[in-house]
C-alpha cells in the first residue's frame, strides 16, 4: 500500500496557480514604486487584483505573464486529441495494470472503464468552459473476501490522481476498531484523525455495517457515521470514500442509514470467482514468485481447490494464495529433508504434487460445519 503522508492543505488543483502574494513574490506595494505599466494585464498586482483573476508570472513580476495552456478555455471551433489527454492522465496504464493483476471481473473492470470515460469526458468539457456537476465518487464494493476490492481500489485511487479529482492518490484502509472510540470524547478524535490522513486519496471502510451497531445503545459507531456523512459531502472534491463487506449485510447498513446510501454514487458487486480463474490466479502467483507447477501438479492443485471452495471460510484469491504458501512450505521441508547433497535450479522452482496431497484439505480432514472449525489449527487453510 502506498505511504500514507500527513494531510495538509492543499494548493488548486487542475493546474490552478496560487494567487498573487502567496508565493513569496516581490514587488511595490500599492501606491508606491514605479506605476505598472498600462498594456500590462489589470490586476496582476497582490494588492489591486481581484479575485479569480490572473496570477503573477513565474518569477513574481507584474507584467504581461503568459497564462498558463491548462487553464484557457478553447474556442468553439478547436478540437482535443482525446488519446494525447489518456496519455496525459496515465488512465491506459492503470487500467492495463488492473486487467493484468486481476483474472475474471469482467463486470468490475467495465465499470471502471466506464467511471475512467466519465471523468476524461468531464476533464475535457472543462477545456471548453462547459460547467456541470462535478460527479460525486462515494463507492460502496460489495462482495467476498478475496475478490480484489482491495485491489480495485488501489487503481482508483490511482485513476483519480490521474484524471486530477484527488491531489495525492493514497489508500487509507480502514475497518470499526481504528475510527469507533472506547468512551466518551474519544470517537470524534480518532475518525477526525483518519480522515486527516485520507484527505486527498481514498478512505476504504471494508465491513462498514460494523460501524452501526443498533442492539448497543452505548456503541459509539453512529458518531462516526454522522461525521463520515458531514465530511463525504463537504469535502467531496479531494475525498473518496469506499465503503466495503458482503452484499447482504451493506444492503442492511443502508436501510439502516439512509442518508450514506445517498451520498453513495457507485456500487459495484465482486463475483465469487470460477473454478478456471482461482486456477489461473495461481499460476499468476507462482509466477510472480518464480515458481512453477511440476508434471501433473496443476490437476492436483485443481482437485485442491475444488475441494476447498466447498470448505468453511473460502476467500477465493486469499485461499488460493496461502494454499500455495503452505505448498511452498512443504516443498521447503522436502528439499532440506531428503538428504540429497544437491538441488538444481528447476528443484527448486517446482512445486510437485505431494506439496498438495498431503495437505489437510485434500486427506479430507477439514471439518464441514465451522462449529467445529478452529481457526488455529492447520486446517485454516484460507
Amino acid at each position: 500500500m502506498p505511504p500514507e503522508p500527513t494531510a495538509e492543505k492543499q494548493a488548486p488543483k487542475f493546474g490552478m496557480p496560487r494567487r498573487g502574494g502567496s508565493n513569496g513574490t516581490s514587488g511595490p506595494p500599492s501606491g508606491r514604486g514605479t506605476p505598472p505599466d498600462p498594456q500590462a494585464r489589470r490586476g496582476t498586482h497582490p494588492d489591486s487584483q481581484p479575485s479569480g483573476e490572473s496570477p503573477l508570472s513565474p518569477k513574481g513580476e507584474v507584467g504581461e505573464a503568459e497564462e498558463p495552456a491548462e487553464s484557457r478555455l478553447l474556442g468553439p471551433d478547436d478540437c482535443v486529441d482525446v488519446a494525447a489527454e489518456r496519455a496525459a492522465t496515465n488512465i491506459d496504464e492503470t487500467l492495463d495494470r488492473l486487467d493484468r493483476e486481476l483474472v475474471g471481473l469482467v463486470p468490475v473492470k467495465t465499470r471502471i472503464r466506464e467511471i475512467a470515460s466519465l471523468l476524461l469526458v468531464d476533464r475535457l468539457r472543462n477545456k471548453f468552459g462547459l460547467d456541470s456537476t462535478k460527479p460525486t465518487l462515494h463507492m460502496c464494493f460489495t462482495g467476498s473476501p478475496g475478490t480484489g476490492k482491495t485491489t480495485v481500489a488501489l487503481r482508483m485511487a490511482e485513476l483519480l490522481k490521474g484524471l486530477g479529482y484527488l491531489s495525492k492518490g493514497q489508500v487509507v484502509s480502514v475497518t470499526r476498531d481504528e475510527l469507533v472510540g472506547q468512551y466518551i470524547g474519544h470517537t470524534a478524535p480518532k475518525t477526525k484523525e483518519v480522515l486527516a490522513r485520507a484527505m486527498g486519496g481514498v478512505l476504504f471502510i471494508d465491513e462498514a455495517y460494523y460501524l452501526h451497531r443498533p442492539a448497543n445503545e452505548r456503541d459509539y459507531g453512529q458518531e462516526v457515521i454522522e461525521i463520515l456523512l458531514q465530511v463525504m459531502e463537504s469535502e467531496r472534491a479531494d475525498l473518496v470514500v469506499i465503503l466495503a463487506g458482503y452484499k447482504d449485510r451493506m444492503d442492511g447498513f443502508f436501510e439502516t442509514n439512509p442518508g450514506m446510501s445517498s451520498r453513495i454514487a457507485h456500487h459495484i458487486d465482486f463475483p465469487d470467482f470460477t473454478l478456471d480463474e482461482l486456477l489461473s490466479i495461481g499460476d499468476l502467483m507462482l509466477g510472480e514468485q518464480s515458481y512453477e507447477f511440476g508434471p501433473e501438479t496443476r490437476d492436483v492443485f485443481r482437485h485442491y481447490l475444488e475441494r476447498r471452495q466447498k470448505q468453511p471460510r473460502f476467500a477465493n484469491a486469499r485461499s488460493v494464495r496461502n494454499g500455495l504458501e503452505r505448498a511452498r512450505l512443504r516443498q521447503a521441508n522436502r528439499l532440506v529433508g531428503s538428504g540429497e547433497g544437491s538441488v538444481g535450479r528447476e528443484d527448486l522452482m517446482q512445486i510437485l504434487p505431494d506439496d498438495f496431497l498431503v495437505s489437510r484439505v485434500l486427506a479430507g480432514a477439514i471439518p464441514e460445519s465451522d462449529a467445529d472449525f478452529d481457526p488455529t489449527d492447520d486446517t485454516d487453510e484460507s
